[in-house]
């Protein structure tokens, strides 16, 4: 099995395991797609951490395989690249990327499509597709510019330099570096605590930033709107909002 989900606390890990370096090829591409859907489904996933071991991420997409497939082949084949990691992308639930190591090309596409990303001293990241004759084809020039902005992402895109986790840190790429021993467990950690949050309240902020960024600001403000009017029908504003009048902020436990 070359990706894995395990829940725990209420946190879904998906795992990379393809020695050596987690290569994404096809059939993992599939089953990431399968498993992001899942713990979008599963009610006892309320949060998400990515990881590939403590060794690296995911070095990209895998090569040989693809030095095998013409334009044809890659013109069937590109949906369903995009696809899987639009999955992750969608998760309506929390998700943090644990990076240690490599996280190169798809490893990278990868993580991008975190809410946060937590990353090791000793991690590079990069999309050196360009270094190929190719460009990224996971999400990376759209993920990444977002993030970064046009012209970080842009000089990482046509250059296809691998930067460690303090630029990666300084350029937004990533959120959080910690030493390579701790990153699972404070992405864990992370994900642990928002877990324990209210579950629908987190699907609304998560859905209004990302379709919010996609739009204009009216329309995002129609999207917040209505998630926000809608929260008043939860048990868990209820909750929330009796629990801060009787007993002061932060003290509610939610359903």
């Amino acid at each position: 099995m070359t990706l894995s989900l395990e829940v725990s606390e209420g946190v879904g890990t998906l795992r990379l395991d393809r020695p050596p370096m987690n290569a994404l090829d096809i059939a993992t591409q599939d089953r990431l797609r399968e498993l992001a859907v899942e713990a979008a489904d599963r009610s006892d996933v309320r949060a998400v951490v990515l990881y590939g071991g403590q060794k690296l991420f995911a070095a990209g997409a895998d090569i040989k395989e693809m030095q095998t497939m013409d334009h044809a082949a890659m013109v069937a084949r590109s949906r369903g690249l995009q696809d899987a990691f639009t999955a992750v992308a969608r998760i309506p639930k929390p998700v943090v990327a644990a990076v240690t190591g490599y996280a190169l090309g798809g490893g990278c596409e990868l993580a991008l499509c975190a809410d946060f990303r937590i990353a090791a001293d000793n991690a590079k990241l990069g999309q050196p597709e360009i270094l190929l004759g190719l460009i990224p084809g996971a999400g990376g020039t759209q993920r990444l510019s977002r993030l970064v902005g046009p012209s970080k992402a842009k000089d990482l895109i046509f250059t296809g330099r691998i930067v460690k986790a303090d630029e990666a840190l300084s350029l937004g790429l990533v959120d959080r570096v910690v030493p390579a021993a701790d990153v699972y467990g404070q992405a864990h950690a992370w994900a642990a605590k928002l877990a324990q949050g209210p579950a629908l309240a987190l699907r609304a902020a998560k859905e209004c930033v990302d379709a919010g960024l996609e739009t204009d600001i009216d329309t995002g403000l129609t999207i917040e709107r209505t998630w926000f009017a809608g929260l008043f029908a939860t048990e868990d504003r209820e909750r929330g909002m009796r629990s801060f009048v009787e007993e002061g902020p932060g003290k509610a436990t939610f359903v």
